[in-house]
């Protein structure tokens, strides 16, 4: 496993890193035990929500049909003259937030047709989404989600947008946290993605906790895994992970960002912390800096491998 960033390695204290424990079943699906606790969840969001506003780029959403289900999915164009590729975006345990949009925005600023469905739709009172459920809920209803149900809503989701008179025909995944879960998971069914980036989340697991083999046999595209060194729950799990694709002769590249925390890729996007007063500001300030360069870093490398797809 590659580790291009030498940094010292701090305990990360923004609250935006923590993601609930998750839980396997013999779908492979792994569920995040518990719902955020509100300093848990993804903060106000303000700063995502202000730099969307301000892009010249054209958003839309739309209602993507799966059978008698419609996912609301958030599309981003970018400002191109040829066709494009097209990215389905996972959100994270904290559903469709602001800053999910924004991180859209940003493929589409790169070059790429971002797609990034609810997957809480029709979950919330009177059929509504995510923006419909206060943070306690959205952690629940995303650990009841049926693994059925998410696979048949991302394919519907990766049909559409394959279609589009814009798009190349070429679609790929990516996912965060529990999306990176999912992402991995994504790849073991739909044979036609042409690749899988997964943000510290697992590869799909058996009841018992082992890497499912058989689920990974099925994969066809390259997964790139981005992972936090200080996030052993997930870190752990990639040696394992590493030795089943290399076994079953699959594509699988993990980079590990040393001193970067879980979620790095949205506390590293965030402004930097401004409450000098308060008591673990210093603390709070070397987490955002730490986050902030293995962002980075691992934006220029996606980007690369977007390129190449």
């Amino acid at each position: 496993m590659r580790k291009p960033i030498s940094l010292l390695t701090l305990l990360l204290f923004l609250s935006v890193t923590a993601c609930a424990q998750h839980t396997s079943n013999m779908n492979g699906d792994h569920n995040h035990g518990a719902s955020p606790s509100p300093a848990d969840a993804a903060e106000t969001q303000d700063w995502a929500k202000a730099r969307l506003a301000k892009s010249p780029r054209h958003q839309e959403w739309v209602k993507v049909k799966n059978g008698t289900r419609e996912v609301s999915s958030f599309v981003v164009y970018p400002e191109s003259k040829n066709k494009s590729t097209a990215v389905v975006v996972i959100h994270e345990i904290f559903g469709m937030s602001d800053w999910v949009q924004s991180l859209s925005d940003q493929l589409a600023e790169a070059g790429y047709i971002a797609i990034a469905p609810d997957l809480l739709s029709g979950a919330g009172p009177n059929g509504g989404g995510t923006s419909s459920l206060d943070r306690n809920a959205i952690g629940q209803k995303i650990r009841d989600l049926p693994p059925d149900q998410i696979t048949a809503d991302l394919n519907a989701v990766a049909d559409y947008v394959s279609k589009l008179p814009a798009s190349n025909g070429k679609v790929v995944v990516a996912g965060y946290c529990w999306g990176g879960d999912q992402a991995f998971r994504f790849a073991t069914n739909n044979p036609n993605i042409k690749a899988a980036y997964v943000f510290y989340g697992p590869a799909p697991m058996t009841s018992d906790n082992a890497i499912d083999k058989a689920a990974l046999a099925k994969i066809k595209a390259p997964v790139y895994g981005f992972y936090a060194g200080n996030d052993a729950r997930i870190g752990a799990t990639v040696p394992a992970t590493t030795q089943a694709m290399k076994e079953l002769n699959k594509t699988y590249d993990p980079v590990t960002y040393d001193g970067a925390g879980h979620g790095f890729m949205r506390a590293g996007d965030a402004p930097e912390p401004e409450d000098t007063t308060a008591a673990d500001y210093s603390k709070q300030l070397d987490a955002w800096r730490l986050n902030r360069t293995a962002r980075d870093a691992a934006w220029a490398r996606w980007k690369k491998l977007l390129a190449s797809v």
